[in-house]
């Protein structure tokens, strides 16, 4: 079975920085591509970022390019957002979803494209 849990989130002010975890379990992980979803209130959910499975390609969505990074640790089976400069409009619960594919470049951002979803964690970034 599929498992994917995320951490890390919490409360913090504009400017700080949180790491954001995606532990994964009961998949063969490096045949997965990774992204992290995000969902503010009232809002559609969001592609934030996404990592191929061999690592080759990343994605960010405009809103966080040059704050955020993706990062893999396959010996953890573990996927990382490091979310520096935090703005209130980050504010947000953060999913982390895998697809698995054969693909080693495949890297999308349409939700609608992963099957396996963790619980979520919420992100509140104060003014």
């Amino acid at each position: 079975e599929v498992q994917l849990v995320e951490s890390g989130g919490g409360l913090v002010q504009a400017g700080g920085s949180l790491r954001l975890s995606c532990a994964a379990s009961g998949f063969t992980f490096d045949g997965y591509v990774i992204g992290w979803f995000r969902q503010a209130p009232g809002k559609e959910r969001e592609g934030v970022s996404c990592i191929s499975r061999n690592d080759g390609v990343t994605y960010y969505t405009d809103s966080v390019k040059g704050r955020f990074t993706i990062s893999k640790d396959n010996a953890k089976r573990t996927v990382y957002l490091q979310m520096n400069s935090l703005k209130p409009e980050d504010t947000a619960v953060y999913y982390c979803a895998a697809q698995r594919t054969t693909r080693s470049f495949y890297c999308p951002t349409n939700g609608l494209l992963y099957a396996n979803w963790g619980q979520g964690t919420q992100v509140t970034v104060s003014s």
